[in-house]
């Protein structure tokens, strides 16, 4: 058990100091992509650590459109990254063994169905924040973390994700205005929750 936990404490170390196979993963991904002229915004867990949110993720969100996840495949499956399955929305990283999930736009976070909050295009929600790399907007992450938290029982990181997220951001209560009304309701009970000072 000891070993484990050291293990444990070794990795989240290189996570941190931002030399993980996920952020290998992550930078090698951005280079194709960029390479190949497509829109695309890292999202997700990755994206919570770019807005100031520090925690370890095993994987890499990237938000795409559904025609260039298709051009990518085409060129790079079976050249260093690997298909999950045919017609799947994520590969691998070979190289890095690192699961790739793909946000595609149009499509709905959380449970899939049709709400208010939608995967939007890349390049309307992008914003530079690191190596060059396009991160989703914290706006856009909040609203989409939210949206997914409230409809997926099983989401309920994305609830702990944006209370962490306001924390970090010092996010006041008039934030919530400028999110999709669909969100505001469940953004002003998490910002409550980030109030509570957690030393006893």
């Amino acid at each position: 058990m000891k070993d484990t936990m050291l293990e444990i404490a070794r990795r989240a170390d290189v996570f941190f100091l931002e030399q993980s196979p996920i952020h290998k993963a992550m930078r090698r991904l951005a280079d194709a992509l960029q390479e190949m002229n497509i829109p695309f915004a890292i999202a997700g867990a990755m994206a919570a650590n770019a807005h100031g949110h520090k925690r370890t993720t095993a994987d890499v969100d990237v938000l795409m459109r559904a025609e260039d996840l298709q051009r990518f495949k085409q060129r790079w499956i079976g050249r260093g990254w690997t298909d999950n399955f045919e017609g799947s929305k994520g590969f691998r990283d070979a190289q890095h063994n690192v699961k790739i999930d793909v946000l595609i736009t149009g499509q709905y976070p959380g449970d899939g169905l049709q709400k208010p909050v939608v995967f939007p295009e890349p390049e309307t929600v992008s914003e530079i924040l690191d190596e060059s790399i396009p991160f989703v907007s914290l706006k856009t992450l909040v609203e989409l973390k939210l949206a997914s938290g409230m409809s997926a029982s099983h989401r309920l990181q994305d609830l702990s994700d944006v209370m962490q997220l306001i924390r970090a951001n010092k996010l006041a209560r008039e934030y919530a205005e400028t999110l999709n009304p669909y969100v505001r309701d469940k953004f002003l009970e998490m910002w409550q929750a980030a109030q509570v000072d957690d030393d006893y």
